[in-house]
């Protein structure tokens, strides 16, 4: 008997590519996710996503456990893995709080330890998104989004903490709920600008405006999710 995910999704989701499949499906839920056909609280079964996705049950549970270590699922004894919660505003707010008191100090960091090698890799990253995306679904947005997070990932690992890294890699994740109701998904332009003015300023040694322009970057980025007025 199809189960409700298959009755109300059959048709809608293709089936998942055989090559790179464990990347394909991870891709399938997550855009699942993203797009709110599996909204907040909504039970993902393992035997149905396979069923779904025209694949064995092993990779699903390979992705289900990636997107739980993400955040975007709970697992709970006897029930399985269900979509987490949206974040609050509030909670959003408070993450921002913490990204603003930890990645001016990795900006500047990484303006004070800059390298040739270094300066290209940030280059590289930032010219490997060079189009901001149209759309409102998680297809149309998913490179900006990797871009965004690879980008920050980055300038982390430049500043030569790896405690900060790790912190900061956590609380992108947890970012990723808030997009499931976030209107202002063609921010793409001001994210990109915000970049490369971040790159400018590391990559010139520059540890004081590196610092200011990663600040700028972030109570922009809070001020977009949150729809309030920068300044």
């Amino acid at each position: 008997m199809a189960s409700e995910l298959e009755s109300r999704l059959k048709g809608r989701v293709r089936a998942a590519r055989r090559t790179v499949l464990t990347e394909d499906v991870y891709e399938r839920v997550k855009s699942l996710i993203m797009d709110g056909d599996l909204e907040p609280g909504a039970r993902v079964n393992i035997y149905a996503v396979a069923r779904l996705l025209d694949v064995s049950q092993t990779p699903v549970r390979e992705v289900l456990a990636a997107l739980e270590s993400e955040g975007l699922l709970t697992k709970e004894a006897l029930r399985g893995y269900s979509v987490a919660p949206v974040l609050t505003s509030e909670q959003v707010a408070d993450l921002y709080q913490l990204r603003l008191l930890l990645e001016p100090w990795a900006a500047a960091g990484a303006a004070g330890r800059i390298t040739p090698e270094a300066a290209a890799r940030l280059r590289a990253e930032l010219g490997s998104q060079s189009r901001a995306p149209q759309g409102t679904r998680y297809e149309d947005y998913h490179d900006i989004v990797a871009h965004d997070a690879r980008f920050h990932d980055l300038v982390a690992e430049l500043s030569g903490s790896p405690a900060l890294r790790a912190s900061l890699q956590r609380t992108h994740s947890h970012l990723h709920l808030f997009r499931i109701e976030y209107e202002g998904r063609r921010s793409g332009e001001p994210t990109l600008a915000e970049h490369a003015r971040i790159v400018e300023a590391v990559t010139a040694g520059d540890a004081g405006a590196a610092e200011q322009a990663m600040r700028d970057h972030l109570t922009a980025a809070r001020d977009r999710f949150l729809h309030t007025p920068a300044g």
